[in-house]
């Protein structure tokens, strides 16, 4: 019979959720901490692809998702300078039949939730985890009190956590979100996620997020580039200042913008990029963006953190030792985190920058090599995160 382990987990986000679940499932002893008195999702809406879906679908949670999600067949970006597409993504490409997924975060939120609870994880709320000791196997929250010896603490607090390396530098470029009704009449392709950019200082997306509910409207995700020490300006200033700036940047965004008529209705996102040195620490592992954050330059966060909990999961079947175990995750994990954190590095300047000279040749170079082959195939498979055959590693299906 399987060894059963107690697990604390901190951090009820996308993976410390997924991980619950799975390791609930297994048998293992499960509380998952989180520091709101009501668990809840913060952010608008994400991109899930085939990776993560592969994730959902071993969980049950797949068909839920797609239920409510809403399919993207097609990344497009135009540059406003020149006219001329540079980003251009088709799944189709690589395989028939693949797609991402537009959904909301309290959607998939919701859907891990209750897989966790169902599956019998504890969820202990209002408790802030400020240290971890991690030959012990403990943690300690913000008031002083001590959880465990658990014989495995998984840190699934995100890039704030305590418990993790705190990044040396924020990424200049952050976004505004804002997850709106889909008009009723719109020049947006319901498949697609379009983006238009003036060199790469200026950026807006619309991105399908599916509906919160089986009978809700439909919805989409519109989100704004924005400089991050710029943000207090654009909190003082009068929205009608950003959103001359937005619609002359993208004037068939009217219809979205008329929907903004307060600073609260947009979320704002600040990035950062690291990559926690040591992933394993004792008893104490880091997963999703505790261990490597990233910008969104190839939306692949969500997808990361389920592929590390479920990971996690992968290698603590039918093992007695946990030390082996975590050897096992690193083993699984470690070559596909540094392929796509090196990746998303190398995209961010493209699309997210004060540079003048990458955008100019991107401008100029990427229209006509998007057309060539490989690029669109190569391109489709880094977008749906197959680089580096992580679900292969993991015994999973790579595509449907």
């Amino acid at each position: 019979m399987a060894q059963q382990f107690s697990i604390g987990i901190a951090g009820a986000g996308i993976g410390g959720l997924a991980a619950a679940a799975l390791l609930a499932r297994a048998g293992h002893r499960v509380t998952l901490f989180d520091q709101f008195e009501t668990a809840g999702p913060v952010g608008s809406g994400l991109m899930l692809q085939e990776t993560g879906l592969a994730v959902l679908g071993v969980m049950g949670l797949r068909e839920r998702a797609e239920a409510l999600g809403s399919p993207i067949a097609r990344l497009h970006g135009i540059s406003v300078d020149t006219g001329r597409a540079v980003l251009d993504v088709r799944y189709t490409a690589l395989r028939e039949g693949l797609s991402g997924l537009g959904i909301q975060r309290s959607v998939l939120f919701g859907v891990l939730q209750e897989a966790a609870l169902a599956a019998g994880a504890r969820l202990v709320p209002a408790t802030r985890i400020r240290a971890a000791g991690k030959s012990e196997g403990t943690l300690t929250d913000a008031l002083g009190g001590q959880h465990g010896p658990y014989d495995l603490v998984i840190d699934a607090l995100g890039v704030r956590s305590p418990l993790s390396t705190p990044p040396r530098t924020e990424l200049p470029y952050g976004a505004l979100w804002a997850t709106l009704p889909w008009p009723d009449t719109s020049p947006f392709n319901k498949a697609a996620l379009e983006q238009r950019y003036e060199a790469a200082r200026k950026m807006a997306g619309v991105m399908p997020s599916g509906r919160a509910a089986p009978e809700a409207p439909v919805s989409l995700t519109y989100f704004w580039s924005i400089r991050a020490d710029g943000y207090e300006a654009f909190r003082a200033a009068p929205l009608s200042h950003w959103k001359d700036a937005a619609h002359t940047l993208w004037p068939e965004t009217e219809a979205l913008l008329d929907q903004i008529t307060d600073h609260e209705q947009l979320t704002f996102a600040r990035y950062r990029h690291r990559t926690h040195r040591a992933p394993v620490e004792g008893r104490l592992v880091h997963i999703g963006d505790a261990w490597h954050a990233a910008s969104p330059q190839l939306g692949q966060g969500a997808n990361m953190a389920l592929l590390d909990a479920y990971g996690l999961a992968h290698a603590l079947q039918d093992e007695t030792d946990i030390a082996t175990a975590l050897r096992r995750f690193l083993k699984i994990r470690a070559g596909h985190v540094r392929l796509y954190q090196l990746m998303t590095w190398a995209f961010t300047p493209v699309y997210q920058s004060d540079g003048t000279m990458i955008p100019w040749l991107r401008d100029r170079l990427a229209a006509p090599l998007l057309r060539l082959w490989p690029a669109p195939p190569v391109l489709a498979g880094l977008v749906a995160g197959g680089f580096g055959a992580p679900l292969k590693k993991m015994g999973l299906t790579a595509y449907r």
